[in-house]
């Protein structure tokens, strides 16, 4: 999501505080969020009555980024990093853990008002991790500009406490307008807080499991969460398309691997070569021969 850079944003020089929310539940996209205002202005925003989102009601969540959204004096972003995302970058082979992402989308919303041609000097942030080494990681990537960061900064500083309004509200309404990619029957969003130890989160992940295909692309498949509900995945067997040119037997033989669950957190892939006679089905029941090489 995109707003406009303000003119004022790109002749006086600005702070900007940045904060994130949805970072620990299993389901539901994390939501980065950036704000900014020039230095003169900082005073003002602590009149505005920002706190930190967690310890204000929904509705007022709601009123005070209704109120933010129409303030000229004020610019903000949002990053908003979906469930499937968020599990594919943590399950690859080359895995990228939840604090390099969080860093990335930071550093990325940095790199993005900059580009807008917005003046910034200063940047309050939320700490992930250990806050000096964050701090000069990102000193490193832009030396122009100031970082304070903190733990608690949504409580410490009003440009972050406005901040984590606007990434909670925007998260919290994604989850309210989710529209499924499946369409199996009985979905509903009944799901609790969507954190790992609600009792109403663990009986919707219980009613939507798929033994073959998982959980809706709601759910953030590398979340440990996930792992006791697939304790006997059903074993899948399938093709590859690379051919074993030194096979010693008549033809080539085609690979077999063999995946005995779903890709969660603390399971362990189980994969074996089993000699093929180098056509799947498909290709079996229509004549179909693999071509390397054409005349």
């Amino acid at each position: 999501m995109t707003v406009a850079v303000p003119e004022w944003a790109t002749k006086e020089p600005c702070l900007m505080g940045i904060d994130e929310a949805g970072r620990g539940p299993v389901l539901g996209p994390m939501v980065y969020g950036s704000m900014y205002c020039v230095r003169s202005y900082n005073n003002t925003l602590a009149t505005l009555k920002f706190a930190d989102s967690k310890t204000l009601k929904e509705e007022q969540r709601e009123e005070l980024f209704e109120s933010l959204k129409v303030n000229n004096s004020i610019g903000w972003e949002v990053d908003v990093i979906c469930p499937k995302d968020l599990s594919a970058k943590m399950l690859k082979k080359s895995k990228v853990n939840l604090n390099e992402i969080s860093h990335n989308s930071a550093m990325g919303l940095v790199r993005k008002v900059l580009d807008m041609g917005v003046l910034l000097a200063e940047v309050y942030i939320d700490t992930v991790g250990d806050p000096e080494k964050y701090r000069i990681k990102l000193t490193e990537k832009f030396p122009g500009i100031k970082f304070l960061v903190a733990k608690k900064a949504d409580s410490l500083y009003p440009v972050v406490s406005g901040v984590s309004i606007v990434a909670k509200v925007t998260r919290d309404r994604a989850l309210r307008n989710w529209v499924f990619d499946e369409t199996a029957l009985n979905m509903h969003m009944k799901t609790g807080s969507g954190y790992p130890g609600d009792p109403n989160t663990k009986q919707w992940l219980e009613d939507h499991k798929h033994l073959v295909f998982g959980f809706p692309t709601l759910v953030r498949f590398s979340w440990g969460t996930c792992t006791p509900f697939f304790k006997d995945p059903i074993e899948i067997t399938w093709e590859t398309d690379e051919v074993d040119e030194d096979a010693t037997n008549n033809g080539n033989v085609k690979r077999k691997a063999k995946l005995s669950s779903l890709g969660f957190t603390g399971f362990k892939k189980k994969t074996e070569e089993i000699k093929s006679s180098g056509k799947g089905r498909f290709f079996q029941v229509r004549n179909l021969e693999l071509v390397r090489k054409f005349q």
